[in-house]
């Protein structure tokens, strides 16, 4: 009676007792970085003083910060390369391709874990594995040998029925999803998908909707290893890498969702969530100026197959800048093998590297107020690089043909994508791979080039804190909002001291400068529902820690965020009465008093100057997470443990 989630969390599990809610660890044996996460996460693997990684395979992605435009980024690469080279872990060089693709060709494996300091590592669930996107820290600790903490997840089914019509795609499947669950909706649960529509999607088709179930705030998603999977991997060159892997047929789920394949129609999500679906058909018309075709998300051969379908013999609009990024260097060897490339470059599309590029904000800002349809995950606010521009998300297919007429287009029904099939055999290319090699481990000097800097400690939780609330925030802020990326910003992730100069800016332009202005208080943020939804970058906790903030109070956090606040000694506290949150206004001075007792029983009452009463505000921690917090975070116990 049991879900694939729970057999393969059985087989991995190491600490706690599988019962929704209740902490549980996790052995975990695959991990991945990528640059924009992976310098903080190696520096904090140093701290931790492993003599090599523990896990049955970890690699160092670089996908993120490649735009060279000063040394920063390419110090970066050369930090973590030595830091690959100096613990026995994989590296993928620039221009290999982006994490979770690549990733997915050639490294996972069904019914394995696996942990990124990516949000969108649950990618590889399309091939049935347990992957979860996680802090860098935590990931750090992974590769030292410790387990991977989470509460165990409620597992939610969504059950495919039917087929996908002409002009229907993958992404239209994930985006109903998120019509119907919201980007909150998914927190503490995983979406395993069945159904007889499961066996009509591709593998690629599967990691499209693993892939943008972190948008749902989930733990993860998971499809079944079957037949599919056995065939994908083949292509690779990984078929002795398959095992058939399945929920019981009788297993049991906290909720059913029904997809009746065959009623869906292409929709999109507009400006600034990637929640806020309707049907493509709604916006037919409305001019576009950019149309960007690529990410983790929609950069596999059979998505750009489909998109070289649309584009032979005609012309990009000559009021579009349509722009693709291939996934991987093999997918980008194939596509100039069969000939699509040339079918780009004729219909006037810009080839972009392979990476992350616009996706994270990295190049290709739209216009000023400008309209840009993405094949991407996300469109918050300002992610693109330009504040006022709209952002509307979509699959290939949609993009594809809004590019060649200018406007949305509605792709349903169009029969140029039908037939179009993953390939049986890719050239297999690791050149731009470097394999741990034996002589170098515990034997290389990192490389720290002048931008570099050490990673902050959290402190111990005082008996008494005194704090004065800095900022007062709506609901949804994201990653993007508290440590933003763009392609200013990104080159500094190595150095939190400058990025913490731009903590939460998008949405309070003057946030580090009133913590900095603070005396005698911490600075506390108040934040309304799904606070820290997004992207997994520790810098959102990082950067606040750096600039002094010792508390969060929300209406709810995100999951992933909330662990980077534990893990880094910030109390992630929630209003026992939602009401309360209109009450803390900005500059309120509070008082916390017996803070570690209080923390203890999960209920922590402070003071509010002009309040006649103490605010009740709840902690929900498992027994870990409350030493962790009380100690100033997971590295600063870690480091304790060394003194010992």
């Amino acid at each position: 009676m049991a879900t694939l989630t729970e057999k393969i969390i059985a087989a991995h599990l190491v600490d706690g007792e599988m019962v929704p809610g209740n902490e549980i660890g996790l052995k975990i044996d695959q991990t991945l970085t990528q640059d924009s996460t992976g310098t903080m996460a190696y520096l904090e693997l140093e701290a931790m003083d492993p003599p090599r990684v523990r896990t049955e395979r970890s690699v160092a992605y670089i996908d993120h910060n490649m735009l060279q435009s000063g040394p920063e980024n390419f110090d970066d690469h050369l930090f973590i390369q030595s830091a690959a080279a100096d613990y026995g872990i994989w590296l993928s060089k620039a221009g290999n391709g982006i994490c979770h693709q690549v990733h997915l060709e050639n490294f996972g494996i069904p019914g394995k874990t696996l942990i990124g300091s990516d949000s969108h590592t649950p990618t590889g669930g399309g091939i049935g594995m347990i992957a979860i996107g996680a802090g860098g820290v935590d990931v750090a600790a992974a590769m030292a040998g410790r387990p991977y903490y989470i509460t165990m997840p409620e597992v939610i089914e969504v059950r495919l029925t039917g087929r996908l019509s002409a002009g229907v795609a993958a992404k239209d499947i994930i985006l109903e999803v998120l019509r119907r669950e919201s980007v909150k909706g998914g927190v503490n649960k995983v979406y395993e998908y069945t159904g007889d529509g499961v066996q009509t999607l591709t593998v690629p088709e599967r990691a499209t909707i693993t892939n943008m179930g972190a948008e749902l705030g989930a733990t993860t998603s998971i499809f079944p290893s079957d037949d599919l999977t056995r065939t994908y991997l083949a292509s690779f060159g990984r078929e002795d890498d398959w095992q058939a892997l399945a929920a019981d047929p009788d297993a049991q789920y906290a909720k059913t969702i029904e997809i009746n394949l065959n009623d869906l129609r292409p929709l999109l999500a507009c400006p600034h969530s990637p929640d806020a679906v309707v049907p493509v058909a709604d916006k037919a018309g409305l001019k576009v100026n950019q149309v960007a075709i690529g990410s983790c998300t929609n950069s596999s051969y059979v998505d750009l197959a489909k998109v070289a379908a649309v584009l032979k013999g005609n012309r990009v609009n000559p009021n579009v800048s349509l722009v693709i990024s291939p996934g991987s260097r093999q997918i980008l060897k194939r596509l100039a093998d069969d000939g699509l490339l040339s079918i780009f470059i004729e219909a006037g599309a810009r080839i972009l590297e392979c990476g992350c590029g616009p996706c994270i904000g990295m190049g290709q800002a739209p216009n000023t107020d400008g309209v840009s349809l993405r094949s991407f995950n996300r469109n918050f606010y300002a992610r693109s690089g330009t504040a006022s521009a709209d952002v509307y998300l979509a699959s290939p297919e949609t993009c594809a043909m809004t590019a060649i007429h200018g406007v949305v287009t509605d792709p349903y029904g169009e029969e140029k994508f039908q037939g179009i099939q993953h390939p049986e055999a890719f050239q297999i290319d690791h050149n731009l791979f470097i394999p741990p090699s034996e002589e170098a481990i515990g034997q290389t000097d990192l490389v720290k080039g002048p931008n570099i800097k050490d990673c902050p400690v959290g402190q111990p939780v005082p008996e008494t804190l005194e704090g004065q609330v800095a900022t007062h925030l709506e609901d949804n802020i994201t990653t993007d909002h508290i440590a933003p990326s763009n392609a200013k910003l990104l080159p500094f992730r190595s150095n939190v001291p400058y990025l913490s100069n731009f903590c939460l800016t998008p949405a309070d332009p003057d946030f580090p400068e009133k913590c900095k202005a603070m005396t005698g208080a911490a600075p506390v943020v108040v934040a309304g529902e799904n606070y820290g939804q997004g992207s997994s970058r520790e810098h959102a906790a990082l950067c606040p820690l750096y600039l002094g903030v010792r508390a969060v109070i929300a209406k709810s956090f995100a999951r992933i965020h909330k662990a980077n606040l534990i893990n880094n000694g910030i109390l992630p506290l929630t209003f026992a009465d939602p009401a309360d949150y209109d009450l803390v206004k900005e500059g309120a001075k509070l008082t916390f008093k017996n803070l570690p007792a209080q923390i203890k029983t999960g209920q922590v009452d402070v003071e509010v100057e002009g309040l006649d009463r103490p605010l009740s505000l709840k902690i929900d921690l498992g027994s870990r997470q409350e030493d962790l917090l009380l100690a100033g975070g997971l590295l600063a116990t870690i480091k304790a443990e060394q003194e010992k």
